[in-house]
């Protein structure tokens, strides 16, 4: 009897007629299995040739939707290019997809088929080579697979025990069964591997390869089980709940000789279930509809970065064992044990009360360091440093060896004290933060410690108020403090006071948080508000100031389109650089370029310096008799309207007719000596708006700087020589002029972009990375990269902390 025929005599399955399974197992050849196989793959590439195109037009109309509603242009660019790189290999994506699922097929059949899970990819070695980008891959597959493999269980389940049949009667595993999630995500996997496109389109590719697909499997696993029941393979199998739970035992016991008495199915250990409830919250991380201030992404950041920490000190036990002694001198080596269940009996587990009387101790020596820090100057401050953060999570190992020489500290508690100080390593480490803030708000590491301990729903909740009040505390330090030691509204005196209240007043009760922030943010509202009206108005006055700046420059070079290249008298350039340019302005802020008014006010320009020309011809005489008159009365008019100097005015008037009686003469006019016309000229192009740098030589470096300084939004912060910041409040693309105010709102200068560049390239200048997220969110994220490159950290269930002679 070979191994098929005792597969399906020892099945045990309802349905199965043992009288009738011999014949229908030996006359399943090698060539009706590799029959089966292929009919199975056409169905699924049927399947996806249904689907797949939907799927991908769905994705380019994200895309497009992205780039229309894009935030600047520079971010625009590369979501067109993104566009344009999906719809040209469309084609080619859907049939390299179809034939890495066919692959899959083929590695079924030879046995060979094992594609790797989104949790496998986190264990062993592998950890430490896994990028960023392809982590978050990662993390989206397995979010993926793991609802289809609850969605789907039923027909999966059924469908696993058939395609049992096809390999030898040994049990199908995800990573080995064609057809289960998993290989439809590698498949996208492999086909985006060789794109150039950044991760955060990927994700929305999965997001929605998950939608039109993954969630259609159904419909898929439907048909395989159509077809394999209509060729006798079990075709009167039914789901069995109780069966499902042991998973793929059956299928493994048939090679093995298992009788039919069924093994009962072991329970998941309570770190499984800690894992799964993890990887459950960290699926939300992956939804395309979460935004970055979303209170669910940071709840599921905080799951990824928890479930990250599990990952990478499960894996490294021994890395751990020697940081720590690194950190302490002396440990018990029972600490260490890569077995976790069992802690020895003598050592002396430190609960979370424990723990937070030995970070009020040390809240009380940071207190005493900090009466000195409220009365200095903020320049004679210094910031905690990454080395002093490390040494004081020595002091708690020290401070606690120090109480009980056999004291210790359980994995999870070490795991809730290192995410605290990476949160203030990252603070130290942000520029959006000045070097005073820093200083000021270190000294929370302690108080955040303790509510850590006391609040395990701290990091959880991303409305807790503590988390708040430090958001409004940097908010606060980032937008009115400055690197120079200038703050605006005493924020900085504030932001100290209420450091050194938490410090001073916060025991045991959170609620101090909230009632503290209730009080900081009442402060900073009435801040925020000062600042915007201020804000408000000098940007409305720069606006206005910049509209007559546009204004003249048009009028400057229509002018200079008409006069330039010309001769013509003093007080003819006089009069149309002076007064009558004014008068166009007027005309072109009251009226627009296309009103009537101001084709009249430049068809007087025209008529004037017509009728300045010498006449030889009687009708040209007649026509300038004709219309001398009133273009002086229109001359006389533009004076009156802008109100100008009525001596100036008939003085000018009086020239214009003495020249234009010279020209009925047929004589010419003496032009403008070229000193004198150059400085009417000079004078009139810095009226209208200074030294046009199109003018000027442009090096390639500054034209660099020109052009990404295009993409520079508003509100982005520009840190100059000296730690003073100013923030752009205002860009004008025709004049190419940034308005740039401080931090309490006022205008500190029109700059050109020009100007600009080069500060930048003398490095007296630089943008400072802007972000909308508030600090925690930032940090969070932060920590979450740091993880995922960290692969010396080691975990154990228990740390053994000596106390050192």
């Amino acid at each position: 009897m070979d191994k098929r025929d005792f597969a399906m005599k020892k099945s045990g399955f309802p349905g199965h007629d043992a009288n009738k399974s011999t014949n229908t197992v030996s006359a399943m050849t090698e060539q009706m299995v590799v029959q089966h196989t292929k009919e199975c793959r056409d169905i699924t590439r049927e399947f996806i040739g249904r689907h797949f195109g939907g799927f991908w037009s769905q994705w380019m109309r994200q895309i497009q939707d992205n780039a229309a509603q894009a935030r600047s242009n520079k971010e625009q660019v590369a979501q067109t290019e993104t566009l344009n790189l999906l719809r040209a290999v469309a084609e080619a994506a859907e049939q390299e997809f179809l034939q890495h699922l066919s692959n899959g097929f083929v590695k079924f059949k030879n046995k060979t088929l094992n594609t790797l899970t989104g949790e496998e990819r986190f264990s062993g070695d592998i950890l430490s080579l896994v990028e960023h980008s392809d982590l978050e891959e990662t993390i989206a597959i397995t979010s993926i697979t793991h609802r289809a493999d609850n969605m789907f269980s039923e027909a999966l389940w059924v469908l696993r025990q058939r395609l049992a049949l096809l390999n030898d009667g040994e049990k199908i595993e995800d990573s080995g069964n064609p057809v289960a999630a998993v290989q439809f995500c590698e498949a996208l996997r492999k086909v985006l591997s060789n794109l150039e496109i950044d991760v955060k389109t990927k994700i929305i590719g999965y997001k929605l390869f998950d939608q039109d697909i993954v969630t259609q499997l159904d419909g898929l696993y439907g048909q395989l089980n159509d077809y394999l029941a209509r060729q006798n393979l079990l075709p009167n199998l039914r789901f069995n709940p109780s069966q499902a739970s042991q998973g793929q035992q059956h299928a493994g016991g048939y090679a093995a000789g298992m009788d039919d008495e069924e093994p009962m199915p072991q329970p998941p250990s309570e770190i499984e279930l800690h894992e799964q409830q993890q990887r459950r919250i960290t699926e939300r991380l992956l939804e395309g509809q979460l935004s970055s201030a979303d209170v669910q992404y940071q709840t599921s950041l905080l799951s990824a970065i928890r479930l990250l920490q599990s990952h990478v000190s499960t894996q490294f036990p021994a890395f751990l064992a020697a940081q720590q002694v690194a950190q302490v001198g002396t440990v018990n080596p029972h600490a260490f044990s890569s077995v976790p269940p069992l802690v020895p009996a003598n050592m002396e587990i430190y609960a979370a009360p424990q723990l937070v009387n030995v970070f009020e101790n040390m809240q009380a020596q940071v207190l005493q360091q900090t009466q000195a820090m409220l009365q200095s100057d903020a320049g004679a401050m210094a910031p905690v440093s990454k080395q002093t953060i490390a040494e004081m999570n020595r002091q708690v190992m020290q401070k606690i060896a120090d109480e009980n020489e056999k004291g210790a500290v359980e994995a999870d508690d070490m795991q809730t004290i290192d995410l605290v100080g990476l949160l203030f390593e990252y603070m130290l480490s942000d520029e959006h933060l000045p070097d005073t803030v820093k200083a000021v708000l270190s000294y929370l590491h302690t108080p955040f410690l303790k509510i850590a301990f006391i609040d395990k729903h701290f990091f959880e909740q991303p409305e807790h108020p503590a988390r708040v009040l430090l958001n409004s505390l940097a908010e606060a330090g980032s937008r009115w403090v400055g690197n120079d030691g200038s703050d605006q509204y005493d924020i900085f005196a504030k932001i100290k006071t209420t450091v050194f209240h938490l410090l001073q007043e916060f025991k045991n009760d959170v609620k101090i948080f909230a009632e503290t922030l209730i009080e900081f943010n009442s402060y900073t509202r009435n801040v925020a508000r000062r600042q915007e009206l201020m804000e408000r108005r000098t940007l409305e006055k720069a606006q206005g100031e910049e509209r007559l700046r546009e204004a003249k420059i048009q009028v400057n070079d229509e002018v200079r389109k008409r006069t330039d290249g010309k001769e013509m008298p003093s007080a003819i350039l006089l009069l149309l650089l002076q007064p009558w340019s004014d008068y166009l302005s007027f005309v072109l802020l009251r009226y627009s370029d296309k009103s009537d008014a101001w084709h009249k006010a430049l068809k007087v320009i025209d008529d004037l310096l017509w009728t300045l020309e010498p006449k030889a011809l009687q009708v040209e005489k007649a026509r300038q008799m004709h219309i001398q008159e009133d273009l002086i009365a229109a001359l006389e008019k533009g004076f009156e309207t802008i109100g100008y100097e009525q001596a100036k005015g008939r003085k000018l008037l009086d020239a214009v007719s003495s020249l234009q009686r010279l020209a009925l003469l047929s004589r010419k006019a003496e032009p403008a000596p070229a000193p004198m016309r150059s400085r009417l000229e000079t004078m009139a192009t810095e009226k209208a708006g200074g030294k046009s740098f199109e003018r000027q030589v442009i090096t390639p470096d500054e034209q660099r700087f020109i052009d990404s300084l295009k993409m520079v939004e508003f509100g982005t912060w520009f840190e100059f020589d000296g730690g003073k910041r100013l923030k752009v409040a205002w860009y004008n693309k025709k004049t190419q002029h940034y308005m740039l105010v401080d931090q309490q709102g006022r205008k500190v200068s029109l700059t050109s972009s020009l100007e600009l560049a080069r500060q930048m390239l003398a490095g007296a200048a630089k943008v400072i990375s802007g972000s909308t997220k508030p600090f925690f969110e930032r940090a969070l994220e932060n920590i979450y990269s740091t993880l995922n490159e960290r692969a010396d950290v080691g975990k154990s269930q228990v740390v053994k902390i000596e106390k050192v002679v």
